[in-house]
């Protein structure tokens, strides 16, 4: 045990442990997310396997696997892609056409066992070759492309699924943005600090106990990523469609107007969707209920979640979000107003008017009515 060991085996067999506990608990309960969040961490974990070894004094991986392609790098990218894709759509399946993600790593695998199957002699005669120099350089840049790729990708779904909330859920506290906003951010800071040290490195001839910065850094990232990932929120069902080369159909929330639509120019079918809405939001009070989602309220309303989220753009000039929303602050204030003698704290109207905490309310209320709940009723 020492500085240089205790932290990289943590974080080595925390990862292996968590790759365990999401196989087991994404084969449990049917969910792609959390297997494919697991083989995120069995890959941090190979990341970390060579340095966490040779710290402790294992030399099996020079050795007897000298020149085996132990690198997992090329997978990452692809499968921190479908992670995002499954945890974005519960429906999500992986086919044969995505196969073609994981030609790189294929390739590489080929390459690498091919000499290594001919003997420790061949393999050792590669590294002085040209061959094996060029093919490392090779490798460096097809990974540099694919994080580039992947992880922009990633970005993307990210942005589009917080757009596509707003038109799905009443509370967005179901949904942790935060998880895939500081994913991203954290192995974009992991992946950058690993190139700049590589490139130190190589001008300076960094010994193995300096390369272990990048290490410890991994072993940070791999720990974040799997106490975040294994205690996320996450809807019981979400569906967010992207494009055809995902598999989806390209389905992006419209873009709303500033103030509500005449229904002169709306499609006459909407405008009687909106209508029968308002009549069961007033007789019915859904938007009581804190985890009221557009699927459930098409359920009610029957029809489908398209046509309802049309229609509450168009007519309303407002996303589901918002519109429910706006119904619960509407819902406070008469509470509040009503309430003269003052018998309920402020949390407590707000709580009985649909909203599941107090950081909801304030956020929706300083939103929809551009002040906070105290000022607004202050100057009412």
């Amino acid at each position: 045990m020492s500085i240089y060991t205790t932290p990289l085996q943590f974080g080595y067999f925390f990862s292996l442990l968590l790759w365990i506990l999401l196989l087991i608990r994404g084969y449990k309960n049917q969910r792609l997310s959390d297997k494919l969040l697991g083989w995120i961490m069995f890959i941090l974990a190979m990341e970390l396997q060579d340095y966490t070894f040779g710290f402790a004094g294992i030399n099996f991986l020079w050795d007897e696997l000298n020149g085996f392609p132990r690198s997992v790098s090329l997978l990452f990218g692809p499968i921190v892609y479908f992670y995002f894709l499954a945890q974005t759509n519960r429906s999500f399946v992986l086919k044969k056409t995505h196969l073609w993600h994981f030609l790189p790593y294929v390739a590489y695998f080929v390459y690498k066992l091919f000499f290594f199957l001919q003997g420790p002699e061949r393999v050792e005669i590669l590294h002085q070759s040209t061959l094996d120099l060029v093919m490392t350089y090779v490798q460096r840049i097809c990974l540099i492309v694919s994080f580039i790729y992947y992880l922009s990708k990633c970005s993307s779904i990210y942005r589009k699924y917080r757009k596509w909330s707003l038109d799905q859920f009443s509370n967005l506290e179901l949904i942790d943005f935060r998880w895939f906003r500081n994913f991203i951010f954290s192995m974009i800071v992991w992946l950058i600090f690993r190139e700049v040290m590589l490139v130190i490195d190589v001008i300076f001839k960094l010994d193995f106990y300096q390369d272990w910065w990048w290490n410890l850094a991994l072993a940070a990232v791999a720990i974040y990523i799997g106490q975040k990932g294994f205690s996320q929120k996450q809807p019981a069902s979400n569906s967010l469609y992207l494009d055809k080369v995902d598999g989806f159909i390209k389905d992006e929330p419209s873009v709303l107007p500033e103030k509500t639509v005449s229904t002169k120019s709306v499609d006459p079918e909407k405008v009687q969707i909106a209508k029968k809405l308002k009549e069961i939001m007033e007789n019915d009070s859904l938007y009581l209920q804190p985890e009221l989602n557009l699927q459930e309220l098409a359920q009610y309303l029957q029809t489908n979640p398209a046509l309802l989220s049309a229609a509450i753009n168009q007519v309303f000039g407002k996303n589901f979000n918002e519109y429910i929303n706006g119904l619960r602050i509407d819902e406070f204030v008469r509470k509040y107003n009503a309430d003269s003698n003052r018998r309920f704290t402020l949390l407590s109207h707000a709580m009985d008017s649909g909203f599941n905490s107090k950081a909801t309310f304030n956020r929706a209320f300083k939103k929809i009515k551009g002040k906070s709940p105290q000022e607004f009723l202050n100057f009412q």
